[in-house]
């Protein structure tokens, strides 16, 4: 069995606004499982854009994109928002967390959404993510109670919930200043080390991206 997560074969992605623009083009790569990757380069030369595509959320683009050996490129809406919640998990630059719920319950949105866990199954998993990032004691605060170091370590456990094939984090240090940037990234060295995640992060953070697994470079849309 192959051990790939994510594949991508020929991936090109254009912007017609108000004449076409390729911004992606001729993008191969692959992640194993448990690989801890980044991919960096300067503002606008697509990393985000690419992102955006290997999450599933764009489908306006040319080539293939496969996770866990499945062929998404073509597939419903529908489909994709069930791959999506069931084989990705999410960190932002923003937490995105919903201010009106308690940490518990914004760490298990994703698992009540998903519905293949009771109530108090999905509970209880997320306790266990909050202790793990040592979380634990604000479970019942609500979020807008948390500082931003705290709010990403929230986020991160919900993040993990769904037990996701693949994290795909978006500049998320971003915000943070150098402690708890520090922070984050020993979180998913762990997570990486310890519980084989694999995790595909999009940095212009030149130090985090120094220490992860391997380095994807991108210029003018190519990886270089």
């Amino acid at each position: 069995m192959s051990n790939k997560v994510l594949e991508t074969k020929s991936i090109e992605k254009y912007f017609n606004d108000p004449i076409r623009v390729k911004v992606l083009e001729s993008i191969n790569f692959s992640i194993d499982r448990g690989e801890f990757v980044s991919i960096t380069g300067k503002s606008g030369c697509g990393k985000s854009t690419l992102l955006y595509i290997l999450s599933t959320m764009d489908t306006d683009y040319e080539g293939s994109l496969y996770l866990d050996n499945q062929l998404t490129t073509g597939k419903k809406d529908n489909t994709l928002s069930v791959i999506r919640n069931e084989k990705i998990g999410f960190v932002f630059q923003f937490h995105y967390l919903l201010n009106e719920f308690s940490v518990l319950k914004n760490v298990m949105l994703p698992a009540l959404k998903l519905a293949k866990k009771s109530y108090e199954e999905i509970e209880a998993d997320a306790i266990t993510q909050l202790k793990m990032l040592g979380m634990e004691n604000k479970a019942l605060k609500n979020a807008n109670q948390l500082s931003g170091g705290e709010k990403q370590r929230v986020a991160i456990a919900r993040a993990l919930i769904n037990n996701p094939l693949i994290i795909m984090g978006d500049e998320p240090t971003g915000n943070l200043d150098n402690k708890n940037s520090e922070i984050v990234f020993d979180i998913f060295q762990e997570l990486s080390k310890t519980n084989h995640q694999t995790l595909l992060i999009v940095t212009h953070d030149q130090q985090f991206a120094a220490r992860t697994d391997r380095q994807l470079v991108m210029e003018d849309g190519r990886l270089v």
